[in-house]
C-alpha cells in the first residue's frame, strides 16, 4: 500500500511524513529542506493510484477500506526501515492512521504531530465532524457518477486558496487516483468513527489546526485533545483550507520547529 520510500537529510532523530486522501509525499516539498537540515526524514506514497492489473481487485479495495490495515502498513514500514521512536508527522486520514498504530506499537513513537486531523467527519446529536449524512452520500454518488468532474471541484475547495500552483500540485496527484479506490477510500474516512481510539494514544500529541479548515472543524481538534489519555497540545494555525503544508508553509514550520524541537528522541 506504500511505495517511493526514501531517507532525507541528516540527524539522530527520525521524522516520519504521511500524506492524506489523494495526495503524494510531493504536499510536503515546501517544509522538507527546512527540516532536512536537522533531522533524518522518511517521506513515501500511499498508493491510492492502485495497479493496472485487475486481479484481485476486490481484495485489493479491500486494502482501502480499513484504518487498521493502513496502520499496520505503516509500521511495517518503519519497521523494514530499522526506525523507533519516530516523530510522525501525519496530515488529515494519516493523523487517525498513525493514532492506531501508535497504540499497536508505541515503541516506534516518541511523538505525533497531527494535521487537519479528525477521527470522525460526521454530525451527530452531540459531536460536531462538519459533514451531514446526506452531503457525504452526494459526495459518494458524484465520485461513482463522474470522478474527474467531482476531483476538479473537490480540489479546489480543499486547498481554500486560489493559487494556481498549490491546486495543480494536489490535482496531479489526486487524479492519478483510480475512481473505484477513490470511493473506497472515501468510504472508509468519511463513515469511519475511530473516537474510541482516542482513549488509547499514550504517546504524546500535538494537534496542528488551521482557523478556516473546510474540512475539519476546530472543535474537532480540542474534542482529540479532551480525549486522548497521553498529553497533548493543540497549536492553531491562522490558515484556510485544509493544506497549511501548501498555503501556509512558513507558520506551520514554525510550530514544527517548536515542537520538533522540544520532544525527546529515541
Amino acid at each position: 500500500m506504500h511505495s517511493n520510500a526514501r531517507i532525507v537529510g541528516n540527524g539522530e532523530q527520525t521524522v516520519v511524513f504521511s500524506h492524506g486522501y489523494g495526495g503524494s509525499q510531493s504536499i510536503w516539498d515546501d517544509v522538507v529542506p527546512h527540516l532536512s537540515q536537522r533531522y533524518q526524514l522518511l517521506l513515501f506514497d500511499w498508493n491510492f493510484s492502485g495497479t493496472a492489473d485487475n486481479s484481485g481487485k476486490a481484495l485489493e479495495l479491500a486494502k482501502y477500506s480499513s484504518f487498521t490495515a493502513f496502520a499496520d502498513d505503516l509500521i511495517s514500514l518503519i519497521d523494514e526501515m530499522n526506525l523507533n521512536g519516530v516523530i510522525f508527522i501525519g496530515h488529515s486520514m494519516s493523523g487517525m492512521i498513525g493514532c492506531i498504530a501508535s497504540v499497536k506499537r508505541p515503541d516506534l513513537f516518541s511523538h505525533l504531530v497531527l494535521i487537519g486531523a479528525s477521527p470522525r467527519y460526521l454530525n451527530s446529536e452531540d459531536y460536531e465532524g462538519g459533514f451531514e449524512r446526506t452531503e457525504v452520500e452526494n459526495m459518494f454518488t458524484n465520485i461513482e457518477s463522474n470522478f474527474q468532474s467531482w476531483a476538479e471541484s473537490f480540489v479546489r475547495l480543499v486547498i481554500g486558496a486560489n493559487d494556481h500552483i498549490f491546486i495543480e500540485k494536489f490535482r496531479r496527484s489526486f487524479l492519478k487516483m483510480r475512481p473505484d479506490i477513490a470511493l473506497c477510500a472515501a468510504r472508509m474516512i468519511f463513515l469511519s468513527d475511530l473516537r474510541d481510539v482516542l482513549e488509547e494514544v499514550e504517546v504524546a500529541c500535538t494537534i496542528i489546526q488551521g482557523t478556516n479548515d473546510v474540512v475539519v472543524p476546530t472543535s474537532v481538534a480540542h474534542f482529540m485533545q479532551q480525549e486522548m489519555k497521553g498529553k497533548a497540545t493543540v497549536e492553531t494555525i491562522d490558515s484556510a483550507g485544509h493544506f497549511p503544508q501548501l498555503t501556509a508553509h512558513r507558520m506551520l514550520l514554525e510550530v514544527l520547529d517548536r515542537v520538533l524541537a522540544g520532544t525527546k528522541g529515541p
